[in-house]
C-alpha cells in the first residue's frame, strides 16, 4: 500500500522530538451496498475510503492525527507537526522491520466485489417475496447485502509491520406486519468474514419467513406484565446483555480509568460458577475476525472470566502502559480517522449442560425472552435497558401466550451473580458495536440462560 522506505520516514520524523512509540496505520475500504423494498430496489450505493493514521505516545499521552493525502512528503510533514506538540529529547529511534505473516483463518470463495448488482439481488427479491407470502398482514419486507472489503497496513516504532485483508459480507431482512391499529416488526442480520458463498451457509428465505412469524405473533400479543421474576434468555442474539452490560466493562478503556464496576477485580468471583466468558478474535470467517487487530498484534482467544472468575480483560496498546499489563489482540477501529482502543470481537458465554427443554420444564413462572432487541447501558455501573422483540410466558414449565413491550431492566455485574441454568445450545449473532473508537463488527452470543430473578418492565398488573 506504501513504499517501506515512506513508512520508516515518516515513522523517523515522528521519533524527533521525544516521542517513545509512533505508528503508522493506512487502510483503504470499499464498501456495496444494495437493498430492496418489497421486492424492488431501492438503495444501490458503492463507496472507496483511503487514508492514514498517525499515532504517537510520550509515556501514557497519546496524540493522532490522520490524513487522506499519503504522499511521503505530506506524510513527514504530518509526522512532525504532530510530533511538534511534544517537548523533550529524542531517546527512541526505530526498531528494524519485520513484516508478519497472516495466517488464512478467513478463506473467501466468491468474492462479492464486483459482481453484478443483478446477481447479488436474487437473493434478496427471493427473500422480500418469502416474507410477503408469508401472511397477507406483512405489509413491507425489506432486504438488504452489505460486502466490505478492508485492507489494513499497520507499522511502528517497535519494528511491527502487519498486513491484512479483511472481506465482510451480511444479509439483513425486516418484515413488518400491520393490522388496523398496530404494527410490528422483526429483522435479522446474519454475516460473517466471508463472500458471496454466505447465501450457500444460511438459508435467506427461511430467515425472511422467521422475521415474518415474529412480526405476526407480536402484532397479536398481550402486554406483558412488570415486576421481579425468573427470565430465560435464549441463544445467539441474546448475549447482547452479557456484550454490552458486562462486555465493556472488561475492556481496558474503562477499566484503565477504574471507570468500571470490573475494575481491580482480576481472581475474584464476579459471576455464577456456572459462567465462562470468552472473546476469541480468531474463528474461521466469524463476523468479528481478523487475522491482527488495528494495532498489528495478532488476535486471539481470550478466556475473561472462568468458572465465574475474572481472569482477563480486553487490553490495547496505550492501556498496556496504563494499567502494567499485557496485549490481548483487542485493539480495533472504526477507519483511519480513529485511534484504536480496546474493543471485543467475537464475544460469547460458552455452553453449559443443561438443555432448554430442561431450562424451561424448571421455570414454574417467568419470562421467556426468545429474541432480544436494542437497549442502553451505563458501562461505569453496568445498569442497562434493553429491549425484548419477542417474548412469552412461562407458566408451569412451558411456553405459553406471547408477550410484547418487555424490557429487561438490571445491573450486568448483579446479572452474572444470579445465572442458575446455562444450556448446551451455543450460538452467536451479528451486530455493530459503537464506542469511541467508532462502529465496528462485532459477534455476540450465548447459550440458554436462566436469571433466577430480574425486574421486567412492561405493564403493572392490577391486584
Amino acid at each position: 500500500m506504501l513504499k517501506q522506505s515512506t513508512i520508516l520516514h515518516t515513522i523517523e520524523a515522528a521519533l524527533q522530538t521525544g516521542a517513545d512509540f509512533a505508528e503508522l496505520y493506512v487502510e483503504q475500504t470499499k464498501s456495496n451496498r444494495l437493498s430492496m423494498l418489497n421486492g424492488k430496489i431501492d438503495t444501490a450505493a458503492t463507496s472507496l475510503d483511503y487514508g492514514a493514521g498517525l499515532r504517537l505516545f510520550f509515556g501514557n499521552r497519546m496524540i493522532y492525527a490522520y490524513t487522506n493525502d499519503t504522499t511521503e512528503q505530506h506524510l513527514i510533514q504530518l509526522a512532525r507537526e504532530t510530533a511538534a506538540t511534544i517537548k523533550g529529547n529524542r531517546l527512541h529511534g526505530m526498531a528494524p522491520l519485520q513484516k508478519a505473516v497472516p495466517q488464512s483463518m478467513h478463506p473467501i470463495y466468491i468474492d462479492p466485489d464486483g459482481m453484478a448488482k443483478k446477481r447479488k439481488a436474487e437473493p434478496l427479491a427471493s427473500a422480500c417475496a418469502a416474507a410477503l407470502a408469508f401472511d397477507s398482514r406483512i405489509l413491507q419486507a425489506r432486504s438488504g447485502f452489505l460486502d466490505v472489503t478492508k485492507d489494513v497496513l499497520v507499522a511502528n516504532s517497535e519494528g511491527i509491520w502487519a498486513e491484512d485483508h479483511r472481506v465482510r459480507s451480511r444479509f439483513t431482512i425486516e418484515a413488518v406486519a400491520s393490522s388496523a391499529t398496530e404494527k410490528q416488526s422483526s429483522h435479522f442480520g446474519p454475516g460473517g468474514s466471508v463472500g458471496f458463498e454466505l447465501f450457500s451457509q444460511i438459508d435467506a428465505d427461511a430467515i425472511a419467513k422467521k422475521a415474518a412469524r415474529i412480526a405476526l405473533t407480536m402484532l397479536d400479543a398481550k402486554p406483558c406484565p412488570a415486576g421481579r421474576m425468573p427470565v430465560v434468555i435464549d441463544n445467539g442474539f441474546g448475549g447482547v446483555i452479557f456484550h454490552e452490560a458486562c462486555g465493556h466493562g472488561l475492556e481496558a478503556t474503562a477499566v484503565a480509568r477504574n471507570a468500571s464496576v470490573f475494575s481491580d477485580m482480576l481472581g475474584k468471583q464476579i459471576a455464577s460458577p456456572l459462567v465462562t466468558a470468552i472473546d476469541d478474535g480468531t474463528i474461521p470467517n466469524a463476523w468479528g475476525s481478523a487475522s491482527f487487530d488495528d494495532e498489528g498484534t495478532p488476535t486471539r482467544r481470550n478466556i475473561l472470566i472462568e468458572n465465574g472468575i475474572l481472569r482477563s480483560y480486553l487490553v490495547d496498546r496505550l492501556n498496556a502502559r496504563k494499567m502494567g499489563t499485557d496485549v490481548t489482540g483487542n485493539a480495533r477501529r472504526e477507519n483511519y480517522r480513529f485511534a484504536p482502543t480496546s474493543r471485543m470481537t467475537n464475544t460469547f458465554l460458552a455452553a453449559g449442560n443443561s438443555t432448554p427443554q430442561s431450562i424451561i420444564a424448571d421455570t414454574p413462572y417467568g419470562l421467556y425472552a426468545k429474541q432480544m432487541g436494542g437497549g442502553s447501558v451505563d458501562p461505569a455501573t453496568g445498569s442497562f435497558n434493553f429491549a425484548v422483540l419477542e417474548a412469552y410466558l412461562i407458566r408451569n414449565g412451558e411456553i405459553c401466550e406471547p408477550l410484547r413491550g418487555a424490557t429487561l431492566i438490571g445491573k450486568g455485574h448483579e446479572v452474572l451473580l444470579q445465572i442458575d441454568r446455562v444450556g448446551n445450545n451455543l450460538k452467536r449473532a451479528q451486530g455493530m458495536c459503537g464506542s469511541s473508537s467508532g462502529s465496528i463488527p462485532t459477534d455476540v452470543g450465548q447459550p440458554m440462560i436462566r436469571v433466577q430473578e430480574m425486574t421486567v418492565g412492561g405493564r403493572e398488573q392490577r391486584k
